[in-house]
């Protein structure tokens, strides 16, 4: 089956809608983060309640991106797409219009399960859209556009909430999802995976797995890691992913094929880019707590003094982009990652109660070099290291990691933080925070070395089943 049905729409139409809808899923990982406070004051609930605002999205979001790609793979990638916008758009305005707390936290799942079936489907119709030769520079500014929607959440929650009220944060999507909704029909070609079907055994392995696995990195710090719903919950999701690959191993067409690990390429790119968002998600998390609570910042003016970080996809990710085109995606994105090392590293040896700005200016400029040189390059490894009609389960593999990586980042990072110090003064915050970057730093540095094992020559399946190498800088996104 061809992927490409048909071509409604040039290249440039591909990128925004995708760009748009991919910033509205990437925005709202982060986004509540700096409302929690005014969220709490308007609807009340104890601590445990406003965690769940912010996991109950990223939860719904990790476990359910694989699910979304394989029916798109099924039932075309362009339908459920429009499907996904819909009920994001929809979750976001319930968010918005919710009562109580629990009916928020409710919306909030909702608008993951939207996020997880229209995001892995944003790369797959952009590589549909846009003529091999100019795909990094398209992943490129796609890469720009979710890099900053990452990176910049705290800054966008914060000044609507400052500024407006927390609602904005929700209602900000619904204009953008019903100028979606026609122009995503009218303008993007239909396409489907080559004898896509629906993998229920396997989607129901995947997903409970990583349910049981995130949901106890994000009770953990809480409920403490020796309680039993802990342990229960990250023993069985262990077990349950490990019944997934063995699933992925026996079964003649599973949902994620486990011999794609067997690709340097798609193993050595996916351990990098679940590594970059622990520590790059867990740091920027605390660091835009620290800015407020230690340094006194109000929200916008913390998010406005993160901008070089921050803001630096949108100048430096197309060029990582056509720097993949030309000397390939691994030197890139290895460059970008021990930038991005370099600057947690930088900011954990200078982090204090009264450092100025100007000594933390270039542990921000650094990070944000090496995390544009990291998103587009990435990006383009994952969708060129399998075949094309496998494409969009590579991309919903890719982004459940980075998801996952994402809330163990928190996790993990917040743990250390807790540990070694708290909120009880300023002194007691950079006690915490301090080791706390450190560790991102090295897990940076190790999702650097990750990126290292792929092969400056790719190897590509072919029908056959045999390797095919050719040279990186020859085989874009193919």
């Amino acid at each position: 089956m061809s992927q490409q049905t048909a071509r409604r729409g040039g290249a440039a139409w591909a990128l925004v809608i995708t760009g748009v809808a991919g910033f509205m899923a990437a925005l709202d990982n982060l986004v509540v983060t700096t409302a929690l406070p005014a969220i709490r004051e308007d609807l009340g609930g104890a601590l445990h309640d406003l965690e769940w605002t912010v996991s109950a999205y990223t939860l719904t979001f990790a476990v359910l991106l694989m699910f979304g790609a394989a029916l798109g793979d099924r039932f075309g990638r362009r339908r459920l797409f429009v499907i996904g916008v819909t009920v994001f758009t929809g979750a976001s305005a319930a968010a918005a219009l919710a009562p109580g707390i629990d009916e928020l936290i409710a919306a909030r799942a909702v608008q993951g399960v939207g996020a997880a079936i229209m995001m892995p489907l944003t790369l797959t119709l952009l590589t549909a859209a846009v003529p091999e030769a100019k795909r990094g520079m398209a992943y490129g500014i796609w890469g720009a556009v979710n890099g900053l929607a990452v990176a910049s959440g705290p800054l966008i929650g914060g000044s609507l909430t400052e500024h407006v009220s927390w609602q904005w944060i929700f209602w900000l999507n619904v204009p953008l999802g019903v100028a979606l909704l026609p122009l995503a029909r009218l303008r993007l070609a239909e396409s489907r995976g080559a004898g896509a079907r629906l993998d229920i055994a396997g989607t129901l392995l995947a997903s409970g797995g990583l349910f049981g696995i995130v949901y106890a990195l994000v009770r953990g710090p809480q409920d403490g890691w020796s309680s039993a719903t802990v342990l229960t919950s990250m023993i069985a999701g262990i077990a349950l992913l490990g019944g997934f690959v063995h699933h992925g191993i026996r079964n003649k067409a599973p949902m994620l094929p486990m011999r794609l690990f067997r690709s340097r390429a798609f193993s050595g790119i996916n351990a990098a880019s679940l590594l970059m968002f622990l520590g790059m998600f867990g740091s920027i998390f605390l660091l835009s707590q620290y800015m407020q609570l230690v340094l006194g910042y109000s929200p916008t003016e913390a998010g406005l003094r993160m901008l070089p970080w921050t803001g630096m996809p949108m100048l430096v990710s197309p060029l990582a982009g056509y720097l993949s085109d030309r000397i390939g995606g691994r030197p890139v994105v290895a460059a970008g990652l021990f930038l991005q090392a370099v600057g947690l590293a930088w900011y954990a040896a200078v982090v204090a109660p009264g450092v100025s700005y100007a000594v933390q200016l270039p542990a921000l400029i650094i990070s944000g070099v090496g995390m544009s040189l990291f998103f587009a390059p990435a990006s383009n490894l994952v969708m060129s290291s399998v075949r094309t009609h496998e494409q969009g389960i590579a991309s919903g593999a890719n982004n459940a990691l980075r998801e996952v990586g994402g809330v163990l980042g928190i996790a993990v990072m917040s743990s250390i933080f807790s540990a070694q110090g708290g909120y009880g003064s300023a002194q007691g915050f950079v006690d915490g925070l301090e080791p706390a970057l450190w560790v991102g730093s090295a897990t940076v540095a190790l999702a650097a070395v990750a990126a290292l094992v792929i092969p400056s020559r790719r190897t590509t399946p072919e029908a056959s089943g045999e390797p095919s190498a050719k040279p990186e800088s020859e085989l874009v996104a193919a």
